[in-house]
């Protein structure tokens, strides 16, 4: 069975940092690219971040760029995303997922197939 569990979020002021951390089992980590997307109150999903099996690539969305960092540790089976000089249009659910393609086109929604229950980021001051 596979799982994705989040874990890390919380409550954060303006410009501050947070780490989340997703551990995932029931399945060969090392064959898929894996993913953050988030919903934010009243908002649809929106995907954020996405890292090739290896490491090597990544691929983030606008509205994220030169703030957030996502990577992997395949000997831990987790996958992390690093939130820096968050804003408070950062508020939102955000979750942990599997890309069930290679990696081109792991930045977009529809490819997604197992997602974690999602883990809550709140910035505010």
């Amino acid at each position: 069975e596979v799982q994705l569990v989040e874990s890390g979020g919380g409550l954060v002021q303006p410009g501050g940092s947070l780490k989340l951390s997703c551990a995932a089992s029931g399945f060969s980590f090392d064959d898929y690219a894996m993913g953050w997307i988030r919903q934010a109150p009243e908002k649809g999903l929106e995907w954020i971040s996405a890292v090739n099996w290896s490491n090597e690539s990544t691929y983030y969305a606008d509205s994220v760029k030169g703030r957030f960092a996502i990577y992997r540790d395949n000997t831990e089976n987790r996958v992390y995303l690093e939130m820096n000089n968050l804003k408070p249009e950062d508020t939102a659910v955000y979750y942990c997922s599997r890309c069930e393609i290679k990696w081109v086109g792991c930045n977009s929604l529809g490819f997604y197939d197992f997602w974690g229950q999602g883990i809550q980021v709140t910035v505010s001051s």
